[in-house]
């Protein structure tokens, strides 16, 4: 087995399709995972993939990026793959945006876990139902990455957290913090998907504007030892039935007559102040596990 290289010549090339014809819908793909693929774009992004083992079914790379990418696969052990290179005018003609740092990876999907089983030893978990924007999408898993939370499940009505775009701007954390998807429809995740994660021991709370809201420092999240933050849409937020299902309802203090934060600015204060307890009790545990 060796890595074959190609050359990029025509934009036509079949090979290239998932790089440059397939919508996000048909690389995900029906029959997904079996045939479904993402795509993973620069070198740090890439690497976080190969890091989580995943492994590319091709590459789509600029002549200058060439000796990196050998470097790179030779160090992940990869030995049977498709380097396809092609000048950078020629690779923005086909796929329709500047390479970031000059090169792309297509891996396969994963098969995705249950929520049961992906929630089975975690404190606290982001909700994203209704979250449309893949720059939001991305921002919320990194800062989800940053602070320790658990795991993310995404609603039916979310976009997919392996769009190129949400995998860059999360900056390849989709591939560190574990998710899944939760519920088939948007009925049944009204209608059972909050009950499900109360059942597993969560606490659920909605993060959403209403007079029913506590602040972050309630000290009744205090003694949470399991929650759930739901977060909503950017537009509208969470739906009335969702926050009315919710066990809390929790707001961010504002002030100068600022209303909201965006969703992704809005999860990172969350976050930080209602999962950090549980991610430093982790980091403690393990601190003297090993001593």
């Amino acid at each position: 087995m060796a890595i074959n290289t190609v050359l990029v010549d025509s934009l036509q090339d079949k090979a290239l399709e998932a790089y440059a014809h397939l919508t996000e819908a048909q690389l995900r793909n029906k029959l997904e995972p079996e045939q479904g693929i993402f795509i993973a774009e620069s070198f740090k992004v890439i690497e976080r993939a190969l890091d989580a083992g995943f492994v590319p079914l091709s590459l789509l790379v600029i002549p200058h990026w060439l000796d990196m990418t050998y470097k790179t696969l030779n160090d992940y052990g990869i030995k049977d793959t498709t380097v396809y290179v092609g000048e950078a005018s020629v690779l923005e003609g086909l796929t329709g945006y500047e390479l970031t740092r000059g090169a792309l990876a297509a891996f396969r999907r994963p098969e995705l876990p249950t929520v049961e089983e992906l929630t089975k030893n975690a404190k606290s978990i982001a909700v994203i139902d209704g979250v449309v924007d893949h720059t939001n999408i991305g921002a919320i898993f990194r800062s989800a990455a940053a602070i320790g939370v658990d795991a993310v499940l995404v609603t039916p009505a979310s976009c997919d957290p392996l769009y190129r775009r949400a995998v860059r701007v999360s900056m390849g954390t989709v591939f560190q913090v574990p998710w899944t998807r939760i519920c088939t429809t948007i009925d049944d995740w009204l209608k059972n998907g909050i009950n499900e994660l109360r059942d597993l021991g969560f606490a659920t709370i909605s993060c959403a504007l209403s007079k029913t809201a506590r602040e972050l420092d309630d000290p009744v999240f205090d003694i949470l030892e399991r929650i759930a933050l739901v977060f909503g849409t950017e537009g509208d937020g969470l739906s009335p039935k969702v926050i009315e299902a919710c066990d809390y309802v929790a707001r961010i203090p504002m002030m100068n007559n600022v209303d909201s934060l965006n969703v992704a600015a809005a999860s990172a204060v969350f976050f930080w102040h209602l999962c950090r307890k549980n991610s430093k009790r982790l980091l403690m545990t393990n601190a003297e596990t090993t001593l």
